[in-house]
């Protein structure tokens, strides 16, 4: 399936229905007054957040989403059937905006979160409701106001905990598939990964977090060069990210810690936000270096890089490593997790 993290879509809300024109007309009543009844509202547009989808691609092909309008009142003071509501499924971490004035209309990051973008118009009202002491017989009713359209764009941002950093054949779709039931594909060349994954990592039976591989980020990426531009806004909503570093690339003019400063150079001309953000350096690839050298091989990456957050070893296509990888993960976002869910501490108010 493709993947697809933006598009626009036309969302029409109902017409509220007219209010009608209507006089009781009954034997032995020969002054009746007026019976016309209100039209019901229109029907609005919602969008709801659901998991059961990862990509807005059906939105490719389903462009215009309509709500029914409002009937019309009808006489004896009956009043028009409001019409059907619109609901529109889309996968969680879209943001959604106005396509026209650029205003950021929500943000839906919650199963079942639930949000208006089209406004139903307002029904009618019957010529029972303009009736008065000096006007017993109004000839008078009001037509329903316009349902509200506009011109959405939807833009997904993968919600995961963890995100992958790294070059092209790095190791992390491999990484990905060694801690995760993902299969993103694996092969020995360039840019294998064309579209974000997500593969949920459980380490025990009641502990487990998200983890999303992007494709490989290269020199430029931030101005529009290869897939970076595209989708590193998918690691924004996450928690920390694994700079997974190849230390023995073959066939490669660039070494390990050229390879890293680059990305980290893309990462700041993208998003300071994305900078600032907890990083840690997954040293890949150990399997590929004598067992003797390896010590002294990462060390001196480490102290090119001037690294100073964590260092782990680990070799994906094995599984060496990535355990203990996986518990320090989990670990570090519990504890994120009880500081964000404290309150925030009362001031103290001192009286003189």
């Amino acid at each position: 399936m493709k993947f697809v993290d933006e598009v626009q879509v036309r969302v029409e809300a109902g017409d509220g229905g007219n209010g009608a024109i209507g006089f009781r007309r009954e034997k032995y009543i020969p002054m009746g007054g007026p019976n016309g009844g209100d039209g019901g509202d229109g029907g609005s547009v919602y969008l709801i957040a659901t998991e059961n989808t990862n990509t807005l691609v059906d939105f490719r092909y389903h462009t215009v989403h309509r709500a029914e309008r409002g009937q019309n009142g009808q006489t004896r003071e009956c009043t028009g059937k409001k019409g059907e509501d619109f609901y529109v499924l889309v996968p969680l971490g879209t943001k959604v905006s106005d396509a026209e004035t650029q205003e950021v209309i929500g943000d839906l990051t919650t199963v079942g979160q639930t949000l208006l973008v089209a406004q139903g118009g307002f029904h009618g009202l019957g010529n029972t409701r303009f009736k008065s002491s000096i006007n017993r017989a109004p000839q008078k009713a009001s037509k329903g106001s316009a349902g509200e359209h506009r011109i959405l764009h939807l833009e997904l941002t993968l919600i995961a905990d963890v995100g992958l950093l790294g070059m092209p054949n790095a190791g992390k779709s491999s990484l990905i598939r060694a801690v995760s039931s993902a299969t993103p594909k694996v092969a020995d060349y360039p840019f294998t990964t064309l579209y974000p994954n997500l593969g949920v990592v459980r380490v025990d039976d009641l502990r487990s977090f998200v983890i999303a591989d992007i494709p490989g980020v290269i020199e430029g990426a931030a101005e529009g060069a290869g897939l970076g531009l595209q989708f590193l806004k998918h690691l924004e909503r996450t928690g920390l990210l694994l700079h997974v570093l190849d230390i023995e690339p073959y066939e490669s003019s660039e070494s390990p810690v050229q390879a890293a400063q680059k990305i980290s150079l893309e990462i700041a001309k993208w998003s300071a936000e994305l900078a600032n953000k907890p990083r840690w350096l997954v040293l890949n690839k150990i399997d590929r270096v004598l067992d003797e050298e390896l010590d002294a091989h990462c060390q001196a990456i480490i102290d090119e890089l001037n690294w100073t957050d964590r260092v782990f070893k680990i070799s994906a296509i094995n599984g060496e490593g990535t355990k203990a990888l996986t518990y320090s993960i989990m670990d570090f976002l519990e504890e994120h997790r009880k500081i964000a869910s404290k309150p925030p501490a009362e001031p103290v108010i001192v009286w003189d």
